[in-house]
Formats: C-alpha cells, sequence, structure tokens
C-alpha cells in the first residue's frame, strides 16, 4: 500500500523544517566576486555573455604543462622518462598568444625541460591518488565543485598538489593563504573519506614547493569566508533578478588586475585603471 505524504503529515511541515539549500559554487566563482563583482556578474549572470579578450601566452604555457604532467603521471613509472616528458610537451603544445616563433621555440625548449626535470626528480616515481580529479561536496553551506590537479596519499591521508607556471614562486604563505586548495581539502576529505590537511603549491620551473599544514582553525576560516562570499553574491544576483540596479549590487573594483581581465573592453573603468599588456608580458622569465 502506497502511503502519500499528507497521510504522514508531511504536508503540514513548515519551510522552516527543510534543509537550506547549499550554495554551489567554485573557487574560482569565489575568487572573482572577491575581486571584481562587475566582473562576477558579467561572467556568470549576464546573457548573452559578453565577448573575451584573447589569448595569453602564460595562460597557454600553463594549460600545456598541466595537460603533459597529467599524460605523464598516466604512464607507468618505468616509463616517466625525459624524452617521454619533452615528447608530452609537444603532444600537447599551442602557439596562442606568443610574440613569434623564436618566443615559441625558446617556451617549448623551457617546458620540456621542466617536465624532464619531474620525470627524473623525486616526484618521478610517485603514484598519484588522483589526476584532474574533479570533486563535488558539500562544505559548511557549500555544494563546491572544481577540479584538482592532484592528489596524493601519505601516511594514510590526502595531500592537494596544485602546479604553479608563474613568475612568482610560491611558499608557505602561499599555501596557507590559497582558499581554492583549503576548500579542495575539505571536499577531498568528505569525497575520498580520509583526512587531508596538506596542501601544497608546485612551482615546475624550479622545482619549488611551497606548502602548509592546515589544522581544524585555519580551515574553518576559509570556509567561513568562502561562505560569506557565497551568500553576498547570491544576495546580489537575486536582488538583480528582481529588478535592482546592476552598477550598485556589483561594483567594479579597479587595479592592476584590469590590464589582464578578460572582459575588459566591456569596461570603461577597467581600461581607464590599467593598460593592457602584451598578450605574452607575463611569461616567466
Amino acid at each position: 500500500m502506497r502511503i502519500e505524504p499528507e497521510q504522514l503529515g508531511l504536508d503540514l511541515l513548515d519551510d522552516a523544517f527543510a534543509a537550506p539549500a547549499l550554495h554551489r559554487v567554485t573557487p574560482a566563482r569565489l575568487a572573482h566576486w572577491e575581486s571584481c563583482p562587475r566582473r562576477f556578474r558579467m561572467l556568470y549572470l549576464d546573457r548573452p555573455a559578453p565577448s573575451r579578450g584573447g589569448a595569453w601566452a602564460h595562460t597557454t604555457l600553463g594549460a600545456v604543462v598541466h595537460l603533459a604532467l597529467r599524460a605523464l603521471f598516466d604512464l607507468p613509472p618505468a616509463r616517466r622518462t625525459a624524452t617521454a616528458a619533452a615528447a608530452l610537451v609537444d603532444r600537447n603544445w599551442s602557439d596562442e598568444g606568443f610574440r613569434d616563433s623564436a618566443q615559441v621555440a625558446e617556451y617549448r625548449d623551457r617546458a620540456r625541460d621542466w617536465l624532464a626535470a619531474v620525470a627524473t626528480g623525486p616526484d618521478g616515481a610517485d603514484e598519484p591518488l588522483a589526476l584532474e580529479r574533479r570533486v563535488v561536496a558539500p562544505v559548511g553551506s557549500l555544494l563546491l565543485e572544481g577540479r584538482v590537479d592532484r592528489i596524493d596519499a601519505r601516511d594514510g591521508e590526502a595531500v592537494i598538489v596544485d602546479y604553479k607556471t608563474g613568475r612568482g614562486v610560491p611558499d608557505a604563505g602561499s599555501a596557507r593563504d590559497s582558499q581554492a586548495l583549503a576548500l579542495y581539502a575539505m571536499a577531498a576529505a568528505h569525497v575520498l573519506r580520509r583526512p587531508c590537511r596538506r596542501v601544497e603549491l608546485h612551482h615546475v620551473p624550479t622545482g619549488e614547493v611551497g606548502a602548509w599544514e592546515h589544522d581544524d582553525t585555519s580551515l574553518r576560516g576559509h570556509r567561513e569566508r568562502a561562505e560569506r562570499q557565497a551568500a553576498d553574491s547570491a544576495a546580489a544576483a537575486a536582488r538583480l533578478g528582481a529588478g535592482g540596479d546592476p552598477d550598485a549590487l556589483f561594483p567594479v573594483r579597479t587595479g592592476t588586475q584590469c590590464g589582464t581581465c578578460t572582459v575588459r573592453r566591456h569596461c570603461p573603468p577597467g581600461r581607464a585603471a590599467a593598460e593592457e599588456p602584451q598578450p605574452w608580458a607575463l611569461l616567466a622569465a
């Protein structure tokens, strides 16, 4: 016999008893809200979505290196040679954003050397727990989605590894302050059912590693900050949908970041705040 909800009195329950909806977020969405609400609105809410700027050489290089690293660690350890690593760079290479063929050749050679160093270094023999792992998990009042570069298993715990290819060499403070890594650690702990507190930033050009071991207090701080960001952006989006003023709800925040903003062509204050650099200007020196 089928029992209808009203027979149990469930139809009479007040909405206050219902579980609150989780804010669905990614670390990128939270970062865009924090850095510039106007850019957040343009990227995630405006329809039709505004056109974006062209390719940047440093992001192209980063994408190539990430793809090559993923393919390298898919190989058995015995096949992770310097030659194989260099070939994976060539297989995934793109010229987008580079100045000319000479610059392309220079940075392709650099990327080959970087991957060869990984393959023949201590990391080359590692067996990661996961590569490019998509995680979806509740984190406080959030439903976090994202893709983690690498997750290692060490001493029964999971370790979040994020690759960097830019100019800045990460340190312990960089790892400690990374909201994305902290959120990924909390999500990975939920998904993998094992502790996850250590986060690492691996700078591929230099081999330097910036690492941090979180505790309950530091993780809670990152989670609460993310919850505030998610709640504020959701409230602004709701008021926008009800006819609110987009410029008041999503104010522009100008700064040096405006030079490389993907939607700067649609933002006069941003264009006035910073010159747009050449597409190859932010490559690692």
